[in-house]
């Protein structure tokens, strides 16, 4: 299965804002434009415990940067409040670009690193296995959580009552079985 695939063609018969997602990814062509990327959409609104200013997650691979942005900037960089930002995340060189188009905020995250390695898709694929536990609750707790201003990870770890630093703790629960997950998390909705 291409990684495209992990959570954004579940979008097309999901709630209404997911539907609405999909049709923006459709339109600019995301997954297809940026292929030689691996591009993975991650956040909030694939798991539906988005709010209303969530943003889509796009996350990609490249051992080039600066050939990467350059390809992204020609491809979207006339779309409205288009920037790039190189920073430093987890220690790695990074780029963040940002720009709206068809009603959402994108965000395209690249290091050189694979996808499946970087903590927004790994994270991604821990809250989608404990929501999976926690059901309905669970999202609408997340959910009330990050309208009271919280973070993702941040709003799982209290909602889940994990302990420890929340980005850190939910990569290293990549490696929990699902069994493992519900009896240690499982209980509280």
């Amino acid at each position: 299965m291409s990684h495209s695939l992990l959570i954004h063609e579940p979008l097309r018969s999901g709630t209404a804002r997911q539907q609405a997602a999909f049709a923006a990814l459709q339109a600019l062509q995301i997954f297809e434009r940026l292929k030689p990327y691996t591009p993975v959409l991650a956040g909030t609104i694939p798991l539906d415990v988005d709010i209303a200013d969530s943003d889509l997650d796009i996350i990609c691979a490249s051992e080039d940067l600066d050939g990467f942005v350059a390809q992204v900037a020609s491809i979207y960089g006339n779309h409205r409040g288009y920037s790039a930002v190189r920073r430093r995340v987890e220690g790695r060189e990074s780029l963040i670009i940002r720009f709206w188009a068809e009603g959402f905020e994108f965000e395209i995250f690249a290091q050189d690193r694979p996808v499946l390695e970087q903590s927004a898709v790994v994270h991604l694929l821990i809250e989608q296995r404990l929501l999976n536990l926690g059901g309905p609750a669970a999202r609408e707790r997340i959910r009330t959580l990050k309208s009271e201003g919280l973070k993702t990870e941040p709003a799982f770890a209290q909602a889940f009552a994990i302990p420890g630093d929340p980005y850190q703790t939910l990569y290293e629960l990549q490696s929990m079985s699902d069994a493992e997950l519900s009896a240690r998390f499982g209980g509280g909705f």
